[in-house]
């Protein structure tokens, strides 16, 4: 599906210099059955070997024993976003916000980043709202002119009760670089928010709404959900059909859930609030996203299921940071504990499996053939902290 995307999407980009051939040796290779002290050889932009055992190469660059991974793979994060709006009220320039947003995700081992851009906010008035447009093109534009160092997509989050959410899509029907697709609800009284208490906590005080404006605004979110969430969600997933693009759920609560959004064929549920949900996810077919930050943190910060508790029921087949870069790496090693054991499953959680639900098969493995996205990973302190970083063969952080 994405090999066959016109324009900037499968285009190569080479901004920085690639090496006819880089060995790195004395690593410990996280592959994907297994952890071994090895070598990895890299011909141009892709990975030309693994061996067994240190290079005899003069030039081979010794790892000193760190840890090798895969590039990761980020499907969901608001990270963009936030560079743009960084403070309420502060519009800071897109293609500033947009190459800061690409180092801090370099920075953090991630080389394919899937920027989550929201369609339909659920106030009119929001800047979501005001720089969509603005932030997608900007992008696209920024990563033709070799300005950005990570390989970057779109996913489009769609706020499905927005009445005119189709409108607000219309920019992105055929847009190149879009790669997947989300469908969302934050309508008080469900999902996310099954308490309308939780939904004035969460937003009042981040609006500075009195409490008349806020029942309300609710009220009004209800009546304009229950007219178009329905129509709008089945919409979504027919143009995703259309298209072959990827379609994921957000904050599954439910077993309903799950069977609404795997009759509308998504493949990936995002972020389930409930060990039931995650299950019922399991069970029809869909890979279960949990938040990283969730791991990292101990626990959710609404009140909803601990990715450890998913994690330990082997619920969890990809990580994501969503609003936090760097606790994609950590939360992996987190999931795979003090053994080297496990590591492997863990670091596809962040690289393997998120390629390949997002269509793309020529990344997320240390493998002959495949491309050189690499992560140098040290532990200090209990702590993987990101030595270096190459796309392509490139060194890029």
């Amino acid at each position: 599906m994405l090999d066959s995307a016109p324009g900037p999407l499968r285009e190569e980009r080479k901004p920085f210099a690639m090496a006819e051939e880089t060995v790195f040796t004395n690593a410990r290779v996280v592959g994907p059955d297994s952890v071994v002290a090895g070598t990895v050889v890299v011909r141009g932009a892709d990975i030309a070997a693994v061996e067994d055992g240190p290079a005899r190469h003069a030039s081979a660059l010794d790892l000193d024993g760190d840890y090798l991974i895969p590039g990761l793979v980020e499907l969901h994060t608001d990270n963009l976003e936030k560079h743009v709006v960084p403070r309420p009220g502060v519009r800071w320039p897109t293609a500033a916000a947009a190459v800061a947003h690409d180092a801090q995700v370099v920075a953090a081992g991630i080389t394919t980043v899937f920027d989550a851009l929201v369609v339909g906010d659920i106030r009119a008035d929001s800047a979501r709202r005001r720089d969509l447009v603005d932030m997608a093109e900007t992008t696209s534009r920024a990563q033709a002119a070799g300005m950005l160092r990570a390989e970057h997509f779109l996913h489009m989050r769609c706020e499905v009760g927005c009445a005119n959410l189709f409108e607000l899509y219309q920019p992105f029907v055929d847009h190149p670089l879009v790669g997947l697709v989300s469908v969302m609800d934050h309508t008080p009284g469900q999902r996310q928010f099954t308490d309308d208490r939780q939904y004035r906590a969460y937003y009042k005080d981040k609006w500075g709404t009195t409490d008349a404006e806020m029942e309300a605004f609710i009220a009004g979110q209800k009546e304009v959900a229950h007219r178009h969430a329905g129509p709008n969600r089945a919409r979504v997933a027919a143009l995703c059909r259309a298209r072959g693009l990827p379609l994921a759920s957000h904050d599954d609560a439910t077993e309903a859930h799950i069977d609404e959004a795997a009759g509308l064929g998504v493949a990936l549920a995002e972020f389930p609030t409930t060990l039931g949900a995650a299950r019922a996810a399991r069970a029809r077919g869909l890979k279960v996203i949990a938040g990283a930050p969730n791991l990292v943190r101990g626990g959710s910060h609404s009140g909803n299921v601990s990715v450890q508790e998913l994690a330990e029921a082997g619920l969890v087949d990809i990580l994501s940071s969503d609003y936090m870069p760097v606790s994609l790496l950590h939360g992996a090693f987190l999931i795979a504990g003090s053994g080297e054991g496990s590591l492997p499953a863990a670091i596809a959680a962040v690289s393997l499996t998120p390629a390949r639900a997002a269509g793309l098969d020529d990344r997320g493995e240390i493998a002959p053939g495949l491309a050189a996205d690499l992560v140098r990973v040290r532990i200090v302190e209990a702590l993987p902290l990101v030595r270096a970083v190459w796309r392509r063969g490139a060194r890029i952080g």
